[in-house]
């Protein structure tokens, strides 16, 4: 049960990181994108993912700095493949959905990074803690669709999650994976 419960709590990091850029308003197809979080237990990696979240993108490639993005994330949604720890994590003592039911990120401002690399600033909140982050972000066009995928790391203890038994970082690691890949058309 314990191993669950660190693998649903990185897999809920993950699904909040999600960002992207924009200019020219863009439908997010939540059908083809996803969002997961990934961290360590006992050393082992565990994944898990966010099974409803919205997000809204603007982006343009030659006006980077003029887009936006915008997510909330349903925090009950977080799936680790087993009931048991999807409650578990659900739970006070990680994710808290029944206060804390939504995680955001708001962009703040893109920057170009070089080729088809952004790195975009901006407002990430779980469970009423607010961080400024910084997410490098990998953006390929294909026709009207555009793509986004990204890794952010974040530290689980700087957003109050793990509490108790859990906020010892021997067991389950500080650091989570927040992985997003969005597919948006215009």
């Amino acid at each position: 049960m314990k191993v669950s419960f660190s693998r649903s709590m990185l897999t809920a990091f993950a699904a909040v990181a999600l960002v992207a850029s924009g200019a020219a308003h863009a439908d997010v197809d939540l059908a083809k994108s996803k969002v997961s979080a990934v961290s360590k237990q006992m050393n082992v990696p565990t994944e898990g993912a966010f099974k409803k979240f919205s997000a809204q993108v603007k982006f343009d490639p030659a006006k980077a700095a003029q887009g936006s993005a915008q997510m909330s994330i349903d925090i009950a949604s977080f799936d680790l493949g087993d009931k048991m720890y999807n409650d578990q994590v659900a739970g006070k003592d990680w994710f808290d959905a029944k206060t804390y039911p939504q995680a955001t990120f708001a962009s703040l401002a893109i920057a170009p990074a070089g080729g088809n690399k952004y790195n975009v600033t901006g407002k990430l909140t779980i469970k009423g803690k607010s961080e400024t982050v910084t997410v490098p972000v990998t953006v390929t066009q294909s026709g009207a669709t555009q793509t986004f995928d990204g890794v952010l790391p974040i530290k689980r203890s700087a957003f109050n999650v793990g509490t108790g038994e859990w906020k010892d970082t021997s067991i389950v690691a500080d650091e989570v994976q927040i992985k997003f890949h969005l597919v948006a058309t215009k």
